[in-house]
């Protein structure tokens, strides 16, 4: 009956690595960890613990070169940046992947040292720590794709880093153009320049918002590209003054058809991480206040949290949750 009423949620199909959901909480909402994966969580588990034997003993289940979500979990883990220079050094053979996780890495270990503040809160010391590491990724993440051309996660990584280092136009739409030519439709890579093309980085009002419809109007239906009209809408919100400039029928109407033509329908992929590509729609569409497709979307998510993109909100989690039960 509320299939019927509500449209279906996205049929999910049996998966033997996705991790159990904990339960226990009243919520019944919990943070996603591991992108949901037991071989993605082996590999974190092995960067925890500066083990690398056991982590490129993990790669081959894994696609780093490929799929951005994986790399971005082991940038994220702390310490890696105080043991990963020696596996450079020391196996020539895993030389490439050491390369980008440790370019990945202090990208992420630059942003922490700048922090997400605003840029006139940022002191001297701050900026200085944060460019010294995005250098060191630079050269990291250029190696990693000259051993591997194929390869466009180092890209996304670049992309991000030149963001931050204010490389320019041409430096940037040169690395943007290296990245598509791999992927014309990788998700990560369209993410990274939206945020290029958002006033506060130096673009245009309505920029990122056209570069997204136009990255839909090229994704076959049911390709995770759809986000990126969810992304654009999130990052305009950041932008306005007014939180409720995305309450309008027609943003509603236009974040319903992309979630129709990507996430929910019968083609979508679920692949690790797909709790992302949904949060990113949620998110949208809590902030837009659509009250039909956005019960499909929390359906299928059963509660998984991502903290991207809700750490855009003071307190995301409770957002979330609030969301959640509202649906």
């Amino acid at each position: 009956m509320l299939g019927k009423l509500f449209g279906r949620s996205a049929e999910r199909p049996a998966d033997p690595h996705a991790l159990p959901a904990p339960r226990g909480r009243r919520s019944q909402v919990y943070t996603l960890r591991a992108l949901g994966d037991a071989r993605v969580l082996a590999l974190v588990e092995a960067a925890r613990a500066g083990d690398w034997p056991a982590l490129t003993a993990t790669l081959p289940l894994v696609d780093l070169g490929h799929n951005h979500q994986v790399l971005l979990e082991l940038a994220q883990v702390d310490g890696v940046q105080d043991w990963i220079g020696q596996a450079i050094e020391d196996d020539p053979e895993h030389r490439a992947s050491a390369l980008l996780i440790a370019g990945a890495r202090y990208v992420a270990w630059g942003w922490e040292a700048r922090t997400t503040d605003l840029a006139v809160n940022v002191t001297p010391e701050q900026w200085r720590t944060f460019v010294r590491r995005l250098r060191i990724a630079e050269e990291y993440l250029l190696e990693a794709v000259g051993l591997r051309p194929d390869w466009v996660t180092p890209w996304g990584r670049l992309l991000a880093l030149g963001r931050g280092m204010s490389l320019g136009a041409e430096v940037n739409g040169a690395r943007l153009a290296d990245a598509l030519h791999l992927d014309p439709l990788d998700l990560e890579t369209h993410l990274e320049w939206l945020s290029h093309l958002q006033p506060r980085w130096g673009g245009a009002p309505g920029q990122a918002l056209a570069f997204a419809r136009d990255a839909l109007a090229r994704a076959p239906r049911g390709h995770r590209l759809g986000c990126v009209i969810a992304m654009a809408h999130i990052q305009d919100w950041v932008e306005a003054d007014d939180g409720r400039c995305l309450e309008t029928p027609e943003i509603q109407d236009e974040l319903r058809r992309a979630v129709d033509h990507s996430i929910l329908h019968p083609a979508y992929a679920f692949r690790p991480g797909w709790q992302y590509d949904f949060n990113v729609f949620a998110m949208a569409l809590a902030l837009a206040d659509e009250r039909h497709t956005i019960r499909r979307v929390f359906r299928t998510l059963d509660g998984a949290y991502t903290v991207r993109p809700w750490s855009y909100l003071a307190e995301p989690e409770k957002e979330f949750t609030r969301h959640h039960r509202r649906a």
